[in-house]
């Protein structure tokens, strides 16, 4: 019923969006015509309101009418692949009353869906396809994983798929129209209609969701509904977590693992303490009436209140449906990852990689903020070492403020330690990696760095280090120079003049893009979205004047709004920012995280050499 209504609401309003446009053409038709006859000067608005409207119809037409759906991702697994899986997709439509689907495709997403290629607007059904997320079946037992697919395969029985049709090209048409207006005036009306629309069909889409749950209820029973419901952001944080932590390092170095759904099977297993706790203290889920879903625990307590449904629980992890489910992984992810990396299977390699690249890149900003206090073009560990034993020390020191000698010191000595072949790291779902000799024993680098930070006792700590085999040569700065190359866009501010030039200002986490020549003052915003659009931070930053702010000494506000400030460089150099009166921010807050930064700066001001 929800399906036919939410058809039947996205088919009025969609007719409704081309009548509106169909107003404006004629009111821009009638204007232009007026105009015309008296002479006016509104006639070349009537022509831009007749050109933009007529454009927005026939585009927003185009994309509803002619859309083409695109071959479906994921990997194919066939009924001779996987006879099990298959039997409980079939199992689970009959009980949800629908006709099962006609493939099954495996995809790397911590997500279940439905499709279906239907036509006339969902009219006629057509070929129907079931995907199913990796990292679901390496974490559901086949209880919640029945839950899963029965709330899937509920869009079926309940037309949502078929009939959802109208509602995806009325998207489709509002979303083709605007595209095409940007963001100019005309645009606004259509913006009103486009948000109107929209909190229609969400409304409705969360009542589907409701639909769809109480069908995975009656297939798969109550409790393993709700854990199911309550697993997913638990499966999702691991999954985000695996990668910004193990995947992400490794592929920045240049690697990836042979099968990193076997690695994210591993991590959840040793790590079953946090994701406990996780799921003892779900995140917070903020509601809106922009969502498509609603709260999970709202969903859940739903479930609560309807009659319940006790059903024999089958605790096997659900890939188990799934015969030799690590070579699929192997075909899944060289569908989906692009090339051009050194594959691994050895995780101990991969720690290696990714941990030796990440102190090699904290060890690079210390040695160029030493050289920097030390007045020397680079310096490396040895530089560093000798200038303690010279007795400067405390200039070293001075240069980080809120770090010890001995604290700088202890990335530079493992990066020694592991550059010279005297250690490694062992790998651990647990950690960031375990250092050890290459005996394997564990190195523990701290109270080395505490002697090599005191010129008594530095002697001491380089005969030690020569007797594990470390040379300190090794270690030795890479980047001399600051890059942007990790780094984040966090602001930006257009029509600013940069020693008197016109300019725009990229902010960045760790410095500042200028960007010579602006353009004009009333398309300042725009002008730095189109920039960001245009190519990656770093390429920005290498095309540009890229200033990092560990080279910034100093910096000398006269005035914060609009901004005037001049920024004192190490080498003597200054650089003026004069804001425009007419400046465009890139968001609000962009001049307030600016002016942040540079407080910053003179809060930790270093001595000139």
């Amino acid at each position: 019923m929800v399906a036919r209504l939410r058809a039947l609401a996205s088919l009025v309003m969609l007719a409704g969006f081309f009548v509106f446009a169909l107003v404006l053409l004629g009111l821009g038709v009638f204007v232009g015509i007026w105009a015309a006859m008296h002479a006016h000067a509104l006639i070349k608005l009537a022509l831009i309101l007749i050109i933009g409207v007529g454009g927005a119809i026939i585009v927003g037409a185009k994309q509803a009418l002619f859309f083409k759906p695109t071959e479906p991702d994921g990997v194919l697994v066939d009924a001779y692949r996987a006879p099990e899986l298959w039997h409980e997709v079939r199992t689970l439509a009959q009980a949800a009353g629908t006709r099962p689907p006609d493939d099954i495709r495996i995809i790397p997403e911590v997500n279940a869906a439905v499709s279906e290629d239907s036509q006339l607007l969902g009219l006629i059904g057509g070929r129907r396809h079931l995907y199913i997320g990796m990292p679901l079946l390496l974490s559901l037992n086949v209880s919640q994983f029945r839950a899963v697919i029965g709330h899937e395969l509920g869009h079926y029985s309940n037309a949502h798929t078929r009939l959802g049709a109208i509602a995806f090209r009325g998207r489709l048409a509002i979303g083709g129209a605007l595209g095409h207006l940007g963001g100019s005036l005309i645009s606004w009306p259509f913006c009103a209609y486009g948000r109107l629309y929209l909190l229609v069909d969400n409304a409705a889409s969360r009542m589907q969701e409701r639909e769809a749950d109480q069908i995975a209820v009656r297939v798969a029973g109550t409790r393993a509904t709700t854990t199911a419901l309550a697993e997913l952001p638990v499966i999702e944080a691991a999954w985000g977590f695996y990668f910004s932590r193990y995947v992400g390092p490794t592929a920045e170095a240049g690697f990836l693992p042979r099968d990193l759904f076997r690695g994210f099977y591993e991590m959840s297993a040793a790590r079953q303490g946090e994701l406990g706790a996780l799921r003892s203290n779900p995140p917070h889920e903020d509601k809106s009436v922009w969502d498509t879903h609603p709260p999970i625990t709202e969903r859940v307590r739903r479930i609560g209140q309807l009659p319940p449904v006790v059903l024999h629980e089958d605790t096997r992890l659900s890939a188990t449906l799934i015969p030799a489910l690590d070579q699929l992984g192997e075909t899944l992810q060289s569908a989906v990852v692009a090339s051009g990396r050194q594959v691994s299977g050895d995780w101990n390699e991969l720690t290696n990689v990714a941990n030796t690249a990440r102190v090699q890149e904290a060890a690079d900003d210390i040695f160029r903020q030493a050289a920097r206090a030390l007045g020397v073009r680079q310096a490396g560990l040895t530089d560093v070492l000798y200038a303690i034993e010279a007795g400067r020390g405390a200039q070293l020191a001075a240069g980080f403020p809120g770090a010890t000698l001995p604290q700088l010191l202890q990335p530079l000595l493992t990066l020694a330690a592991v550059r010279s072949g005297a250690a490694s790291w062992r790998h651990s779902w647990t950690s960031m990696g375990d250092l050890v000799t290459a005996q394997g024993q564990p190195l523990d680098i701290a109270p080395l760095a505490a002697l090599a930070a005191d010129s008594l006792t530095i002697a001491q700590a380089k005969a030690q280090l020569a007797a594990l085999g470390v040379r300190v040569d090794e270690a030795r700065v890479v980047e001399a120079a600051a890059t942007a190359k990790k780094a984040e866009i966090i602001g930006g501010i257009a029509n600013t003049k940069v020693n008197g030039a016109e300019s725009d200002v990229l902010i960045l986490d760790n410095g500042l893009i200028l960007v010579n020549g602006a353009g004009k003052s009333d398309d300042g915003k725009n002008r730095l979205i189109r920039l960001l659009q245009s190519a990656p931070v770093a390429d920005l930053a290498q095309r540009n004047y890229f200033l990092p702010f560990e080279v910034v000494t100093a910096v000398e506000i006269e005035k914060p709004v609009p901004l005037r400030a001049t920024l004192v460089l190490h080498d003597g150099n200054r650089i003026e920012l004069k804001e425009a009166w007419s400046a465009e921010l890139l968001h609000k807050q962009s001049r307030d995280v600016l002016l942040e930064i540079l407080n910053q700066v003179n809060a930790r001001r270093l001595p000139t050499a």
